[in-house]
């Protein structure tokens, strides 16, 4: 019996010729990530027991983007027990002010994780780094500060979900609504310590950018980590990084064991909208009623890279945005800014109406720079629409793909682009 990808990376970690689902196993660490809410937690267990080494300084990455630029004092003193430790420790992946970006698309950027990697992070959507390859997961601070410490960690082996993409896609659909309609089918427990590994020929069209934002919410199914088999756009996405590290190509052997494989059609989809308060609340943008918005998001590490503010200015060209309605753009990184400045995104967004922020987590979990207050509604491109996730919890949050942002934006309520 052959090994699925997710089995056969962490195989390789465990010094194992196999692992089993199920089996509980020791694996060494490539990449240890935390940031600014999750980081200070482990650095203090650390500094709690007086340890005085961490095992490899390459390995740990530490990025301040969630309450930065520091939005009141204990946000501040969380970024400096950051910057002090990784001074301590010779930490020379830290990233804070004009280098920061949102983590999950930071690290791809600078190519800090390639292909065959096992990668751990104190935050949940950790699993975006499947879109090349690796395993992915995210833990809790006092794992990672074990990691840390020891550069291992343990896992059980999860069983591996297959979802076979095939079909011709609709107009404005993307990855983001092609994981929206698997989250809506299997539920947000419908993965549950499962691997979510996607294939077929629509997985092969999409663009790294649409792969990053399918394996960013595998989380939102319940899965350990979403994985997409590396092939050539995966290679030459990482050799553009300049990363002097080496891919190792992993994928899953045709008699690979599954617990089930799904088949999409992906021809049936239309861009779906996730109604509060459930990433599994979805349907069809043209089968809803009138939702009239107070604020759009365009952003996130699922969805703040270039090409989905290529999707969002291509409907805000030469508009106007609603004047009841606050649109926010937050590009995911410096790189993503600069690009946007450069081909133009950018005035499109300032001439339409639209507010341009750093790039940060910052809205996403209501934590600064975009609150919604009591009963205000927002489109947003973001991951998750819980209750209070955004701000107050009479406030709504429905989860959409760039193109439906903008054109919701400039509407009023949410509706898709060939609607205006």
């Amino acid at each position: 019996m052959g090994m699925t990808v997710t089995e056969k990376i962490i195989a390789a970690h465990a010094g194992r010729e196999r692992v089993l689902p199920g089996e509980l196993v020791e694996v060494t660490v490539d990449v240890m990530l935390a940031n600014d809410i999750t980081a200070p937690l482990a650095i203090k267990e650390i500094e709690k027991r007086g340890i005085a080494t961490v095992h490899d300084p390459q390995k740990i990455v530490l990025v301040a983007d969630h309450n930065t630029p520091a939005r009141d004092i204990p946000s501040a003193e969380n970024v400096k027990l950051m910057r002090e430790f990784a001074k301590k420790h010779g930490i020379p992946h830290f990233f804070e002010g004009g280098q920061v970006g949102i983590e999950h698309v930071l690290l791809p950027e600078l190519g800090l994780v390639v292909p065959g990697d096992l990668v751990i992070g104190a935050d949940s959507h950790t699993c975006t780094y499947g879109a090349l390859g690796a395993f992915a997961t995210g833990m809790g601070s006092t794992d990672i500060a074990a990691a840390w410490v020891l550069g291992k960690t343990w896992l059980r082996v999860p069983e591996s979900l297959k979802f076979v993409f095939s079909g011709k896609r609709r107009p404005f659909v993307t990855g983001k609504d092609l994981i929206l309609f698997v989250i809506g089918e299997i539920g947000v427990d419908g993965a549950r310590y499962c691997a979510m590994e996607f294939e077929g020929p629509v997985i092969s069209e999409l663009s790294m950018d649409e792969r990053f934002t399918m394996t960013n919410m595998a989380i939102e199914a319940g899965a350990k980590n979403g994985i997409i088999a590396p092939d050539e756009k995966t290679l030459k996405y990482v050799r553009e990084t300049g990363t002097p590290r080496q891919p190792r190509i992993f994928t899953s052997d045709p008699d690979a064991e599954w617990q089930k494989v799904f088949t999409v059609d992906v021809s049936q989809i239309e861009p779906q909208v996730a109604f509060p308060h459930l990433p599994s609340n979805t349907r069809s943008v043209y089968g809803i009623p009138r939702i009239e918005i107070d604020q759009v998001v365009i952003g996130s590490c699922t969805n703040g890279r270039i090409e989905d503010l290529r999707m969002a200015a291509a409907v805000l060209r030469g508009r106007k945005v609603h004047p009841r309605v606050r649109l926010l753009v937050f590009p995911g990184s410096p790189k993503v800014l600069r690009q946007a400045e450069e081909e133009g995104l950018i005035r499109v967004f300032l001439e339409a109406g639209g507010v341009i922020a750093p790039p940060s987590c910052g809205p996403c979990l209501g934590g600064h720079l975009g609150v919604l207050a009591s009963f205000e509604r927002c489109a947003s491109t973001t991951n998750r629409n819980f209750v209070g996730r955004m701000g107050h919890e009479t406030s709504e949050v429905y989860l959409v793909n760039p193109y439906i942002a903008a054109s919701s934006a400039v509407a009023g309520y949410i509706t898709a682009p060939d609607k205006l």
